[in-house]
C-alpha cells in the first residue's frame, strides 16, 4: 500500500491533482479519503451555532477518527469513512465503505497538519497557488455549491480563510516531499508526480 497526503489551501487545485493521479490507475487500485469527510459530529448544536463554527481551524476535525481508520486501512482492514454536509454543517448518518488497496490518497487543507497523519503517509505534496486564484475559485465554488453569496466568501475569505491559511496551512509545507506551484494548472509538475507514483508501485 502507498499512502498519498495531498494539503495546500482552499481553492488551490488539489481536486485537480487528486484527480489527475486517480485517472492514472485502476479505479480498483486507488482509493481517496477527503480530510473534510472528517469535521466534528456537531449532533445537538443549534444551527445558528453551527454556522459560526471555524471550519479552517484544525480543531474542527475528527483528527482520533481519521488516523484511526488510515491505520486501519494501512492494515488491511476496510473502512466506513464518514461523509459531512455543508449545507447542514453536520456529519450526515451515510457513510461510504473503503476497501484496502494500493493507493490511499488524504486530501485535504491540513493533510499535514499532525506529525501521527504525516508518518502514515509515504508521500507528503503541497499543492501552491497564488492567492488571488485561490480567492476566485473559492468564490466560484461556494457560490455552487455551498449557498453563499460572493460578499459572504470575501468577507469570511478576510475574516477567517486568509488568516487561517498563514497560521496553518501555508507552515505545513515545509513536511512536503514535492510542492506543486500553480495549483492544478502545472501540467509538467503533475505529469512527472504521476510517473513517480506508477514506478514506486510497479517498479
Amino acid at each position: 500500500m502507498y499512502i498519498i497526503g495531498i494539503a495546500g489551501g482552499t481553492g488551490s487545485g488539489k481536486t485537480t491533482v487528486v484527480r489527475r493521479i486517480v485517472e492514472t490507475l485502476p479505479k480498483t487500485k486507488v482509493a481517496v479519503i477527503p480530510q473534510d469527510s472528517y469535521y466534528k459530529c456537531n449532533d445537538g448544536v443549534p444551527m445558528e451555532e453551527r454556522r459560526k463554527i471555524n471550519f479552517d481551524h484544525p480543531n474542527a476535525f475528527d483528527w482520533p477518527l481519521l488516523i484511526s481508520q488510515i491505520n486501519d486501512l494501512r492494515q488491511g482492514r476496510a473502512i466506513e469513512q464518514p461523509t459531512y454536509s455543508y449545507l447542514e454543517s453536520n456529519r450526515m448518518k451515510e457513510t461510504i465503505h473503503i476497501e484496502p488497496c494500493e493507493v490511499i490518497i488524504i486530501e485535504g487543507i491540513m493533510a499535514l497538519c499532525r506529525p501521527e497523519l504525516r508518518e502514515l503517509m509515504d508521500l507528503k505534496i503541497f499543492v501552491d497557488a497564488d492567492p488571488d486564484d485561490r480567492l476566485i475559485r473559492v468564490i466560484t465554488r461556494d457560490m455552487a455549491e455551498r449557498g453563499r453569496t460572493a460578499q459572504m466568501v470575501m468577507d469570511r475569505y478576510v475574516d477567517v480563510l486568509k488568516p487561517m491559511h498563514m497560521e496553518f496551512i501555508e507552515p505545513t509545507k515545509r513536511y512536503a516531499d514535492l510542492i506543486i506551484p500553480q495549483g492544478g494548472n502545472n501540467k509538467h509538475a503533475i505529469d512527472i508526480m504521476r510517473t513517480y507514483i506508477i514506478h514506486r508501485l510497479h517498479p
